[in-house]
């Protein structure tokens, strides 16, 4: 059937895709396959901003006079613009491409539904909405951030089973094991920047970097203080990342969220301490959660997501699209806030 190999192809190129996710802010993740006789016979992925977008890799890899058999298969709508790069959709039309499947909308208002209008005014057969939501999930940060300008914000803890964010003071300060550790380095290599409260600049000297993750783009570090006062051997001041620290000093979190979209910063991952998570969902902040859910219960001293909390139960924020995970001995849960407006 023909939607179960569309789907087939456009899995292939979200494979594509995933493979620099985190490398191409601000710009989307994409990928692309050329098939031809139920056959993939090129492949390309946008690698980071400034360079070649998924199609113009895929065509070029591909390197002949393309078919009029041959089907393109990409996970978001060509842009029709002009930006660092041409619009791809001249570049297909010169290609002579005349099958075309593309998965998820662009959200950029510049580029919305016009590259697909252009292809099919060109005589392109273009079908759209293939893996439409995979597609689009792929790319929420950058979604998000192109239609309102704030954003895509994760709150990310490691957390006891009593709801702890560290164990008693003078013990280690570690509650999930290390294989849930590694993971959330994967994640950190997703976003654009991490985010701290000063607390946790004090208490744990933390690096905030991505380790264990090959050709990983370093994210920005961010520090929210009252005081402005941080500890003179912070790695996050004098490490050799030092110049991707910005320390905002008697700001709001919705502020500093806001300052970010403006720099430019499509996704941030709120690590901690207890305040900031506690501020974060309290003023609907989140968009997502992250948590590690280590085996133990500390009665350590911080704990996870304080704050005003919800007056009654009917008001507390619940978490849809759960996914929950077990790595190694830990737990991971994750989910969507569900806000209003936002479902």
């Amino acid at each position: 059937m023909t939607a179960d190999r569309d789907e087939k192809f456009m899995r292939a190129a979200l494979v594509e895709a995933k493979k620099a996710l985190g490398r191409t802010s601000p710009n989307p993740a994409v990928g692309a396959v050329l098939v031809i006789d139920n056959r993939i016979v090129s492949k390309g992925h946008h690698r980071e901003a400034g360079c070649p977008h998924a199609e113009i890799e895929c065509l070029r890899d591909f390197g002949a006079p393309i078919p009029r058999r041959a089907t393109l298969y990409i996970t978001l709508e060509p842009c029709s613009t002009a930006g660092r790069t041409a619009p791809c959709t001249h570049a297909i039309i010169r290609a002579g491409l005349k099958n075309i499947v593309i998965g998820a909308t662009d959200q950029n208002p510049r580029h919305v539904g016009r590259g697909i209008v252009e292809l099919r005014n060109s005589g392109v057969q273009v079908r759209d909405g293939v893996l439409a939501e995979e597609c689009t999930r792929l790319n929420e940060a950058f979604n998000k951030w192109i239609v309102t300008g704030q954003p895509f914000v994760i709150a990310k803890c490691g957390m006891s089973l009593d709801g702890r964010l560290t164990r008693p003071p003078g013990e280690s300060r570690w509650i999930t094991g290390g294989e849930a550790r590694r993971d959330a380095h994967h994640l950190r290599a997703c976003v654009d920047a991490v985010l701290v409260g000063a607390e946790t600049v004090r208490a744990d000297n933390p690096r905030l970097t991505v380790r264990c993750v090959r050709r990983a783009r370093q994210p920005w570090r961010v520090v929210l203080t009252r005081s402005g006062q941080l500890p003179r051997q912070a790695h996050l001041l004098f490490d050799k990342f030092a110049a991707r620290t910005l320390v905002y000093k008697q700001k709001s979190l919705a502020s500093v969220l806001k300052d970010l979209g403006k720099r430019g910063i499509t996704s941030v991952l709120i690590e901690g301490g207890g305040e900031v998570l506690g501020e974060g969902l309290d003023k609907r902040l989140i968009d997502k959660v992250q948590i590690y859910l280590g085996p133990i219960l500390t009665g350590g001293p911080v704990v996870a997501f304080p704050g005003e909390g919800a007056g009654k139960t009917a008001d507390a924020l619940r978490l849809r699209e759960i996914e929950y995970q077990q790595i190694g001995q830990t737990v991971s849960i994750s989910g969507y806030p569900n806000v209003p407006g936002r479902e």
